[in-house]
């Protein structure tokens, strides 16, 4: 999507790309106005590769993670922390 759209992080209110553990991978972006965030993600549980899309929720600021979601494949529950100024 990022290079089919020639997308730059001033058209994003919201990237991120994680690795995650067992050699898995997210990348999560939401586009300016809009509130659905795009997901591909490689599943660190069954190592699938999967895009999709769901509903960007706003969280507190004292809130441990940025947003939740399932591996559509397998069902398996990744939860991206948010990333803390140090």
């Amino acid at each position: 999507m990022i290079k089919s759209r020639k997308l730059t992080i001033k058209d994003c209110d919201y990237h991120t790309l994680r690795n995650l553990e067992n050699n898995g991978k997210i990348r999560a972006l939401v586009l300016k106005g809009e509130k659905i965030v795009h997901i591909e993600l490689i599943c660190p549980n069954c190592g699938k590769y999967s895009y999709y899309t769901q509903e960007w929720k706003s969280v507190s600021k004292a809130a441990k993670y940025r947003f939740k979601t399932k591996c559509p494949k397998c069902g398996f529950l990744i939860k991206i922390a948010k990333l803390r100024k140090e």
